[in-house]
């Protein structure tokens, strides 16, 4: 984990996503501003329904339209705004420059096409190689993540979910991505191959010098692997910092519910202390602060004013009128 300021791949400003449903619309990402460096990886954390699925699939224009809009925002990869490219020149990047690692193996594989073709795919769309050197990479690629040549002609069916989700990193580095989007990567597989996988993916990122955006449950996982974390919560950023500032110092009640509902080995306490409630409905969103209902801090002017984002300690943000002097 370095502390060095790098060279800046990622610019997001100021985004909006919203779903249209027949009776709402549902404000799914509002406002997020992030930024990621060359070789860096910044964790999203956060509940289920906070909208890191959602920044994903926008940055990679994957979004589905309908119901999705990106209503406002810019997103700048490289130096140009990749909301305003031509779908023909997003196609160039998409899976070439940013690839993404899907939640579920299961549905990113085609079942009815074996593992190497699917990977030899994506070399053949973005590379100018003859079929026989698309096929060679798509071997190396195959036992760049562990899983033996040999195995080129099988299918998704013949393979363990830890070997499937294997493949489908290896088909997301095929044409060496300047950026990586891993939407929780690990949640299907268990503790042992969970452990092995992410080796293997930080291994690879620093083979390759990619930058990665980790969406992930699991604050371990962020420790362990990320320079820098981002706490999402209703579709705000309502945190973020060096993965060090923020797990010493967390200013977030929401960060500080998080770090308080995991089982610590170092501490006395017999009973976890959870989060009380529920995210509020995305359809209908407060006007102050989003975590007013579950906070234990909360006082009136949280549900009149919702805070901006301030500068907590040096390079550490946090989105709290506790935390940003006003009373």
């Amino acid at each position: 984990m370095s502390g060095e300021t790098k060279e800046e791949l990622l610019r997001i400003r100021d985004l909006v996503v919203e779903y249209d449903t027949d009776e709402d619309v549902v404000q799914a990402v509002n406002h997020i501003d992030l930024q990621l460096g060359k070789g860096e990886t910044l964790g999203l954390v956060g509940e289920t329904g906070a909208g890191k699925t959602t920044i994903a699939k926008a940055i990679l224009r994957i979004l589905p339209d309908p119901p999705s809009r990106v209503k406002a925002g810019e997103i700048y990869f490289e130096g140009k705004d990749i909301l305003k490219l031509s779908e023909g020149k997003m196609r160039k990047i998409r899976g070439n420059k940013i690839a993404m690692i899907f939640q579920d193996p299961m549905t990113a594989l085609n079942p009815i096409e074996t593992v190497g073709s699917q990977i030899a795919e994506a070399i053949g769309l973005h590379e100018k190689l003859s079929k026989a050197e698309v096929q060679k990479r798509a071997v190396d690629m195959l036992e760049m993540v562990g899983i033996p040549g040999e195995r080129y002609g099988e299918y998704p069916h013949q393979f363990s979910g830890g070997m499937k989700q294997r493949v489908v990193i290896a088909m997301a580095l095929a044409c060496r991505p300047e950026l990586l989007l891993a939407d929780e990567p690990t949640t299907a597989l268990d503790v042992t191959i969970q452990a092995q996988v992410l080796d293997m993916m930080e291994s690879l990122k620093e083979k390759l010098n990619t930058s990665m955006i980790l969406i992930t449950h699991d604050l371990g996982i962020v420790a362990g692997m990320c320079d820098r974390v981002a706490v999402v919560y209703a579709g705000e950023i309502v945190e973020q910092g060096t993965t060090e500032e923020v797990f010493d110092f967390p200013g977030h009640p929401y960060t500080l519910g998080l770090f308080q509902s995991l089982p610590r080995l170092d501490s006395t306490e017999k009973r976890l202390k959870p989060i009380n409630g529920l995210m509020p409905d995305p359809t209908n969103l407060p006007e102050g602060c989003k975590f007013y209902d579950r906070c234990p801090y909360a006082c009136e002017k949280c549900k009149e004013k919702e805070a901006e984002m301030r500068e907590y300690r040096p390079g550490h943000f946090v989105r709290c009128i506790r935390q940003g002097g006003e009373k």
